[in-house]
């Protein structure tokens, strides 16, 4: 009794419908009683009958949509773990509906690569849906281990932990407790997350099965799974052969010799994805590739044996989302078809169908801190990508957070739903609880994205204005990659200039020559005149 007076509280918003369908019931009733009494009826009765009949109809239909769109409503309320924090009105009526059932029947997604680019996905997707799957590498790739790591002899776990904060109801305090330093004398200097994901591994014996514990133990809606469970090294091969096997060492290198990456391979060649990264993919209804680092984060896991093939043969939506700045020492001067090429390149097409594309306008005074860095805007060639056989997604989502350039996660998860829903029309399941979930909650979340954009676009023209009238004190700055050719253009440039001008000093000297000759020439004749008038005046 008591969780059905809840359906009358002011807070569950039903009780007007019920009294617009009560109200339209009366009028019908009404309506139909005015004839079985009328024994005489004019065309004007008759028509102010049907009027009363008809508004009764309308009513009821009304009250019947509205009463279902706000049961869809209660459903996603009670269910969506930002209505608890009070971004929605908060209905919980979870004796009607088991709270989670819906979200844990939502669609599976798969998301591959690493770093701050795949958590801002994550962050995305979880509005969504509990079957989120994030495959990361699980290596340093040669970079120098924390003092955490070396006291606990701990594996790298960085990309681990970031997709397990990612996928927290509670993401700022979990990332609290995982990056947590202890101060205690005994302590000081671990880590508590290393100490975590340590400790659950020794328990289970197995850093796989760890993961996944520890992830039902912490309460996240999702997996994490590395990519493989054998300590890989990732290795760079210059277009002038140089093999650089540090990760940390890669920019270096190629900023020194300037020369470009020609290939990355992992080693071992032959190593083995870990359990149930291939039955994930296998099941996937959308694999998420990137965004983030192309050779250290996103080419690392399809190098994976098996990987790429099973992203291949899954039919799943396969989409790339691609990076908004280049990466100094990595992608210099890359365009957005280079970074496809690049992918394609090292394990062939149909990894993806689609590449979700930055179209935003981002203010010039963050440009030039990326800038200082040795990064750029990568430019979207779509000419050339759409030669490559990949669908171009153009959409505005790029964002400024904590004075970085970052992808809008927002409007990612936006788009990827928005194609699952597509492909629910086609398979006409539109009228399924994983589509009326989805398309609900797309419609309230491109209602917000419409507003933060005007919004952010209102910001951007402030901060433009701003700037407009101010004058850089130094010279604008490409990347650092690029100024060691524009040394060698501007060389060969003053060369051609010097050419140039010793070319216009010889002919300015040529002409000099001429004229003395001919002064020369004129002179004698000159004095022979003044002689003979000499003599002229002597006689």
């Amino acid at each position: 009794m008591k969780s059905f007076l809840e359906w009358f509280k002011s807070s569950a918003k039903v009780k007007r419908w019920i009294f617009l369908i009560v109200l339209g019931i009366a009028l019908a009733c009404y309506g139909f009683t005015l004839v079985l009494v009328a024994e005489e009826m004019s065309f004007q009765e008759l028509g102010k009958i049907i009027a009363i009949f008809v508004i009764g109809f309308v009513l009821i239909v009304i009250g019947i949509i509205f009463i279902q769109k706000r049961n869809l409503e209660i459903i996603i309320e009670a269910n969506d773990h930002d209505s608890i924090k009070g971004k929605k009105a908060k209905v919980n009526i979870k004796s009607l509906i088991f709270n989670r059932k819906v979200y844990d029947e939502g669609p599976k997604i798969v998301v591959i690569g690493g770093g701050k680019g795949l958590n801002t996905v994550i962050e995305g997707l979880r509005k969504y849906t509990n079957n989120i799957t994030a495959i990361v590498t699980m290596s340093d790739y040669g970079n120098i281990p924390t003092e955490s790591r070396k006291a606990l002899d701990a594996l790298p776990l960085d990309d681990i932990k970031g997709s397990i904060i990612a996928m927290s109801d509670k993401e700022g305090l979990m990332s609290e407790l995982m990056h947590l330093n202890f101060q205690n004398e005994r302590l000081r200097g671990l880590n508590f997350g290393d100490i975590y994901l340590t400790a659950m591994n020794e328990l289970y014996g197995n850093i796989s099965e760890a993961i996944q514990k520890s992830t039902e133990v912490l309460n996240i809606n999702g997996k994490v799974l590395p990519v493989t469970l054998d300590e890989i090294m990732i290795c760079a091969e210059l277009t002038d052969g140089t093999i650089v096997e540090k990760k940390d060492k890669i920019p270096e290198v190629v900023s020194e010799k300037v020369e470009v990456i020609h290939r990355i391979f992992i080693n071992p060649t032959n190593c083995k994805p870990a359990p149930g990264v291939i039955e994930a993919i296998q099941e996937a209804e959308a694999i998420i590739i990137g965004p983030g680092s192309l050779y250290t984060n996103v080419l690392p896991n399809l190098l994976v044996k098996k990987v790429s093939k099973a992203i291949k043969e899954s039919k799943a939506i396969k989409m790339y989302v691609a990076n908004i700045m280049t990466e100094f020492g990595q992608t210099d001067n890359y365009t957005l078809s280079d970074h496809i090429k690049a992918i394609q390149d090292h394990v062939g097409k149909g990894v993806f169908d689609y590449c979700l594309v930055d179209t935003g306008e981002v203010v010039p005074e963050y440009v030039r801190r990326y800038n200082k860095d040795g990064s750029e805007i990568v430019e979207a060639n779509l000419m050339e990508v759409a030669g490559l056989g990949v669908k171009i997604i153009q959409k505005d989502m790029s964002c400024i957070r904590n004075d970085r350039i970052r992808h809008n996660p927002a409007m990612i998860a936006s788009t990827v739903i928005e194609l699952i829903c597509n492909e629910l029309k086609f398979k006409d399941q539109q009228n399924g609880t994983e589509f009326l979930l989805l398309n609900s909650i797309l419609k309230e979340d491109k209602k917000g994205i419409k507003t933060k954009q005007k919004i952010g676009k209102k910001k951007k023209e402030i901060e433009k204005k701003a700037t407009q009238n101010v004058k850089d004190k130094k010279p604008h700055k490409k990347s650092k990659f690029s100024e060691k050719y524009k040394e060698r253009v501007e060389s060969i440039q003053n060369t051609e200039a010097k050419i140039k001008e010793n070319r216009e000093i010889a002919k300015e000297i040529e002409r000099l020559e001429k004229n003395k000759k001919t002064k020369s020439k004129k002179q004698p004749k000159k004095q022979t005149e003044k002689q003979v008038k000499k003599t002229k005046k002597e006689s």
